[in-house]
């Protein structure tokens, strides 16, 4: 499938590259044009070592990385763990950029995700993007339940660009799943279902031909 124009909404700045890293790198050299959105820079948990903003500067660092040009990457501000309370607002948002992007592909977090952030995330997508093409990333941590229905390939130069992407978050390597070992050994389990030396699978929430 040709996907020309792709959409990933991620919760929190890191979000879109531990789930999709690699796909948005393949879809970057295919030639898709790539949005990036992020709902939040969570600005009240950054470690006290950090400015509060690092994550802004972090995520321009890694969506530039993986091929995303710094105008297709949209910053909103919403506070950590308060989305359930705005997502009226959030939805609007969404919505707002389901007209103006016009994607063909859209990348949610999965449907059973258990960070509340997410959950509500991955729901108001499926309202605005229910006529669209859906996919959710994986994120073993808040993944009780997950079905590895859909499969991108992935080269290892695709490994290397989710993997120098995401050593962009300085601020976030004291998290047990910021961990290259992990990461690479994930992509290499996905590839094994497949035949192939790396992947990254998907939830089809929908999917439109």
């Amino acid at each position: 499938m040709n996907f020309k124009r792709t959409l990933v909404l991620a919760p929190h700045t890191d979000d879109g590259e531990f789930g999709c890293g690699g796909t948005i790198s393949r879809l970057s050299e295919s030639g898709s044009e790539i949005f990036y959105v992020a709902f939040s820079a969570c600005r009240q948990s950054v470690l006290k070592e950090f400015p509060e903003d690092i994550l802004i500067t972090e995520v321009k660092a890694a969506t530039e990385e993986l091929g995303i040009p710094s105008s297709n990457l949209i910053l909103y501000d919403y506070e950590v763990r308060t989305f359930s309370s705005r997502r009226q607002e959030i939805l609007e948002e969404i919505i707002k950029l389901k007209n103006d992007i016009k994607p063909d592909l859209v990348f949610i977090p999965s449907v059973n995700d258990i960070h509340q952030d997410h959950f509500i995330i991955s729901n108001e997508g499926v309202r605005a993007f229910k006529l669209s093409t859906l996919l959710s990333y994986e994120l073993p941590w808040n993944n009780f339940s997950f079905t590895t229905s859909c499969f991108f390939t992935l080269s290892q130069a695709n490994i290397e660009s989710k993997l120098r992407a995401l050593k962009c978050y300085k601020s976030q390597q004291h998290k047990s799943y910021a961990n290259e070992e992990f990461i690479k050994s994930l992509g290499r389990v996905r590839g094994v279902q497949i035949g192939s030396e790396y992947a990254e699978v998907f939830e089809v929430v929908r999917m439109v031909y």
